[in-house]
């Protein structure tokens, strides 16, 4: 038999961070779905993968910068995965070596805590902190998310209230022709080249 590097040896729970330590992003984001999923079923709830995974994303989406490379990160910080990777790619564009970082994961409370938009961050916990903390540093919140959209009252950035929806105009339809549109006939497409040859014929 072959043991490969995060295998479980003895009984008991694998610890995700250790884990990710030898392990890839992907090893670590199955084994949390799996022991989410082994609670919810021992008690015979059956819920979506995707639920589950959605908050498991948002745990491991920050990245520690190892080695800034030709970019203008700063070793040690903590960001979004998003933007690292699109600080590499600006670095790669123009021939220089890009950074490299290490993925963190986070518990739910801190990754609720470390978003961008800081009135999500002050709706969860620790409000005064977050507040206070945005205050010093001068932060601006781009209201990209629903949260901080629904705390302002303002149209979430989903389905119709996407910005690419909202200049379209409706436009009346005949519903007959809606409910019914009609069947075209399948025929020789020989047949139909020789028609419309001689429709242009005739015109």
């Amino acid at each position: 038999d072959q043991v490969s590097r995060g295998a479980a040896l003895t009984e008991g729970s694998i610890q995700p961070k250790r884990l990710l330590a030898v392990r890839d992003v992907l090893s670590v984001e199955t084994y949390l779905l799996g022991e989410v999923q082994k609670v919810y079923r021992s008690q015979g709830v059956e819920i979506g993968d995707k639920h589950i995974e959605v908050m498991v994303r948002q745990m491991i989406r920050k990245v520690r910068v190892m080695d800034p490379g030709d970019t203008d990160l700063l070793m040690g910080t903590l960001m979004d995965i998003n933007d690292f990777t699109d600080a590499n790619k600006d670095v790669l564009i123009s021939g220089g070596v890009p950074a490299t970082g290490r993925p963190v994961l986070m518990g739910i409370t801190k990754a609720s805590l470390e978003t961008n938009s800081f009135l999500s961050a002050a709706s969860f916990q620790e409000t005064t902190r977050v507040l206070t903390d945005a205050a010093i540093r001068g932060k601006k919140d781009h209201l990209l998310g629903l949260k901080e959209n629904v705390i302002i009252g303002k149209i979430i950035p989903a389905g119709t209230g996407m910005a690419r929806y909202r200049n379209l105009e409706p436009q009346a339809i005949n519903e007959e022709e809606y409910l019914n549109p009609p069947v075209e006939e399948e025929g020789n497409e020989e047949t139909n080249l020789v028609v419309e040859a001689q429709v242009e014929i005739n015109e």
